[in-house]
């Protein structure tokens, strides 16, 4: 019997062990991420463990997607930064509140779906400039902060510490799969590693050294902020922002989930998820965030397929910062690093090099131009919406020259321009060079058999097409016209003058 894509399924089997210790090790990689993003924008250490638990909670139990895990992202917390240094935290949770309900309308209103438009260069992209982010926060690890707030690289026996023990993990995680895959590598190789630093008295970098963990539960509390147009001026850009690249990373992770796992999410559900996510965060103190996509490939790879995993994981954080604190704080980076690093290597799309020799040049250059913002700007919704203008632009063009018109005069002197091709903004200048409204017989059909017209441009090609042969004296006919084609030029009757030829056997014509 499958393992089951839902946690109160009770029909299908879960696989009890896997989920568990998925979790765990879930929770393991997501507390550095979520303490090192946080302080990175100048927050509480605990901001970001209130949103890994919050946001992997909701969105376990209501999301479209089992197997995926969300937690207090650097994605969404990077764009905020500048609002946090120059109005302060109250203004962060309020703006994730805002984002939150945009989320939430995006799958009430099942625009969700539209993510599915992204092509595929552009998921090659984003997930190998996601990779390199990933990786590149791992190096940051091997520098150190001393007392005068001076970052400097890790130096001598110090440095060689860390390098072999990241070393040691990147090898368990690698081998330890070939041997068993009953317990997941990722926490074989952190206990292993914490076990060889605890017991030899290794000195060497540990999660206390990014900073404490130990708290409380999180408490319910409005953003203390004047209710004015003033501050939505503020933060209605910034929850835009964060919304959409929280949205666009969610859903791309869903997108690679359900490759994975050959099976498909639903995206407004988990939109919903997501944005009733970060509500919860801003009313209880979470920086906000959105699906993470180191986490869930962790996850994946330990054998995750159902909902449980995420709530274990969430519960385990929530229970690491009430009383766990002492005994996680003592965990050796150099483990995390390890791991995350494996996870960085996993996520890069290898095959987007082997296979770039054979890949469209337009569709290399989307990929690598994603990749680009990504790294650069960390910006992945700009990023992404590059990739998908760029690429929609590279389609428009190609399709423009892909017009063609055959001619030819039947035995009354008709002469007939059949039309292959879409006929819409880039293809309306070449569609219009193709007719001879001063040397044409009288009566001229346009056969839309191998066509159709698609927006505006189309239409106003053909009624100035249409009014250039009425001057000459000429009339112009369209024939064969698709039914969204004919409802289309119905519409615009009021703009344009059209003569639609009735065709009794493609019955194009509205019925009246």
């Amino acid at each position: 019997m499958k393992n089951t894509i839902a946690l109160f399924d009770f029909s299908k089997k879960i696989d009890y062990k896997n989920e568990i210790l998925a979790g765990f090790t879930v929770a393991m990689t997501m507390i550095p991420e979520s303490l090192s993003f946080a302080i990175l924008a100048g927050l509480s250490p605990l901001t970001g463990l209130y949103a890994a638990f919050m946001m992997g909670l909701v969105t376990a139990i209501l999301g479209g997607r089992p197997g995926m895990v969300s937690g207090g992202a650097g994605a969404t917390i990077v764009v905020l930064i500048a609002l946090i240094k120059t109005h302060g935290v109250e203004y962060l949770f309020a703006t994730v509140v805002l984002a939150g309900i945009f989320q939430l309308l995006v799958g009430v209103f099942k625009l969700g779906k539209f993510v599915r438009l992204i092509p595929q260069p552009v998921m090659y992209g984003f997930l190998n400039g996601l990779a390199v982010i990933i990786f590149m926060a791992q190096v940051e690890q091997f520098k150190i902060t001393d007392a005068n707030g001076v970052v400097s690289w890790l130096q001598g026996s110090s440095l060689y510490i860390m390098l072999g023990l990241t070393a040691l993990t990147i090898a368990i995680v690698y081998f330890f799969p070939k041997i068993t895959k009953v317990v997941p590598a990722s926490l074989v190789a952190i206990l292993i590693v914490f076990a060889l630093v605890l017991g030899f008295n290794i000195n060497t970098k540990t999660v206390s050294d990014i900073a404490s963990i130990s708290g409380n539960l999180p408490s319910f509390h409005i953003p203390a902020i004047p209710f004015s147009l003033e501050t939505l001026q503020i933060i209605f850009p910034y929850a835009m922002i964060m919304a959409g690249v929280g949205l666009i990373e969610s859903l791309l992770t869903l997108s690679m989930v359900d490759e994975i796992t050959n099976s498909k999410g639903n995206t407004n559900k988990e939109s919903v998820a997501q944005g009733l996510a970060n509500i919860t965060n801003g009313f209880f103190g979470g920086m906000g965030g959105c699906a993470m996509v180191a986490q869930t490939l962790v996850n994946l790879n330990a054998g995750s397929r159902a909902r449980l995993s995420g709530i274990i994981a969430s519960i385990t954080i929530l229970i690491i910062i009430l009383v766990g604190a002492p005994f996680i704080e003592k965990i050796p980076m150099a483990a995390l690093v390890g791991v995350m690093m494996m996870v960085a290597i996993s996520t890069f799309q290898w095959v987007s090099i082997r296979i770039v020799n054979k890949m469209p040049k337009s569709d290399i250059f989307v990929g690598i131009t994603v990749a680009l913002i990504t790294i650069v700007l960390h910006n992945l919704a700009l990023a992404v919406l590059v990739g998908v203008i760029i690429s929609a632009l590279v389609f428009a063009w190609d399709n423009a020259k892909r017009i063609r018109a055959k001619r030819y005069t039947d035995e009354n002197g008709v002469k007939y321009y059949e039309i292959s091709g879409p006929l819409f903004f880039g293809s309306a200048t070449t569609f219009t060079d193709k007719f001879d409204p001063v040397n044409d017989p009288e009566q001229v059909v346009i056969d839309f058999k191998e066509s159709r017209i698609v927006d505006m441009s189309a239409i106003d090609a053909v009624d100035k097409l249409s009014k250039k042969y009425a001057e000459q004296g000429k009339k112009l006919h369209l024939k064969h016209l698709s039914k969204d084609s004919v409802k289309m030029l119905k519409n615009a009757e009021a703009v344009i003058e059209v003569n639609i030829q009735e065709d009794p056997t493609y019955k194009v014509m509205p019925e009246k």
